[in-house]
């Protein structure tokens, strides 16, 4: 039996960065900058609310297909090809909303940048993961997300830090400025790693595709597509709804997106250690209670006190629902790896495509931001619910 390698401090350090500043390109500086930009794009009139959500709408389907593309090029050596050229794809893309009012193309562009967004969120964290797997070190994993929650403070400086000198399409340049160093660094340092190209398990031996859906991953993957549609709703429009419910200069018309943010960067950590504590499984179904409660409360106390405690509660949770989804999936299905991280983030994508696109209707048949929060409070209770029916990895794999 060969020895599995080992990693330097060092090594883990430099790596888990990478992956984070990757993240934090791509997931924040591309999706989630969207967020505190909205209210700002719509006041410059760039576009109305109901096309905002739509363009909204446009980048999660892109962010589904990229995903979907990340499932069909799924090897280490592909993934080495394609992290590059995809991390360029959000570069460029962020550089053309700097010169664009037109409304098609701003849905054009978003789209690809949700195509690129979706490949790398996939690809990076799951390289990642097998390098850690590989060196008795995938507890680890979940710190990669800590990227995201850091990502989420630098959009909100980004944003607020420019909006009285910037206007329309000018404020996508911080955005574009900030990416180019961090992308170029991160990827360089990931496609070093020292990853196995063919397919294999834990215990090093060759394997072939098998199912990704039976009976243990089907609730997994239900309770994942109602996590999806439940938390971007807020995450999308909670900026925009601080704007409709408080008076103008009202600190938290910015300082929503700003706790989303601060409450956002530890919970990778935290959740990766409840996680270990109580077991992923446990620590997940706790982790719907606390995102459903966050959701809950913007529903039922319009204005600062349901804003903050969305803020805090969602902040602190959305990441963690990720992180530990995707090591119990791979728990349950350790053969799959990186096919099994795209299938469960292109069904991720498509649930966060849905939500922008029935708030549009909402919105359009005249009804309220705040009410339309409401689909993501059935969402997650229908994400919960299938939590209670995932199987324990130890018990599904000593059955007879």
């Amino acid at each position: 039996m060969t020895s599995s390698p080992t990693a330097t401090p060092k090594q883990l350090f430099t790596v888990l960065l990478a992956g984070s500043l990757v993240l934090l390109v791509v997931h924040t500086l591309g999706r989630f900058i969207y967020t505190p930009l909205l209210p700002y794009l719509v006041a410059d009139n760039q576009f109305s609310a109901p096309d905002g959500a739509a363009v909204a709408t446009w980048n999660y389907l892109g962010y589904l297909m990229g995903a979907m593309l990340a499932i069909r090029w799924h090897r280490i050596d592909q993934i080495r090809f394609m992290l590059p050229l995809f991390l360029a794809v959000h570069v460029l893309t962020t550089l053309i909303m700097t010169q664009t009012d037109n409304l098609t193309v701003i849905s054009t562009t978003r789209w690809l940048n949700g195509v690129a967004n979706g490949v790398v969120f996939v690809q990076a964290p799951a390289l990642i993961l097998e390098w850690l797997v590989l060196r008795n070190r995938a507890t680890m994993s979940g710190l990669v997300y800590i990227g995201v929650g850091a990502g989420l403070l630098v959009s909100s400086g980004l944003v607020s830090g420019t909006a009285d000198f910037l206007e329309g399409a000018q404020r996508w340049w911080p955005a574009a400025l900030v990416s180019i160093p961090l992308a170029w660094w991160g990827v360089m340092q990931l496609r070093k790693l020292d990853v196995p190209v063919r397919e294999h398990d834990d215990s090093g031996q060759a394997i072939t595709n098998t199912p990704l859906i039976d009976r243990a991953s089907i609730p997994l993957f239900l309770s994942y597509a109602g996590a999806g549609l439940g938390y971007i709703l807020p995450m999308t429009f909670l900026p925009l709804l601080a704007k409709i419910e408080l008076p103008d200069g009202h600190f938290l018309q910015d300082g929503t997106w700003m706790l989303v943010a601060l409450f956002t960067i530890p919970a990778p950590w935290l959740w990766n250690k409840l996680g270990a504590i109580m077991g992923d499984l446990p620590a997940l179904r706790l982790n719907f209670i606390i995102q459903l409660a966050g959701v809950l409360a913007a529903v039922l106390w319009p204005g600062a006190i349901g804003l903050v405690l969305c803020a805090v509660l969602v902040g602190g949770t959305f990441l963690g629902t990720v992180l530990l989804t995707q090591r119990i999936g791979r728990a349950l299905h350790p053969h799959q790896g990186p096919r099994l991280s795209a299938a469960m983030v292109a069904l991720y994508g498509f649930t966060q495509m849905v939500g922008p696109w029935l708030t549009k209707q909402w919105l359009d048949s005249g009804g309220t931001l705040v009410s339309a929060f409401g689909i993501g409070v059935a969402a997650l209770v229908f994400g919960l619910v299938f939590a209670f029916f995932v199987p324990r990895p130890d018990l599904w794999h000593s059955r007879p």
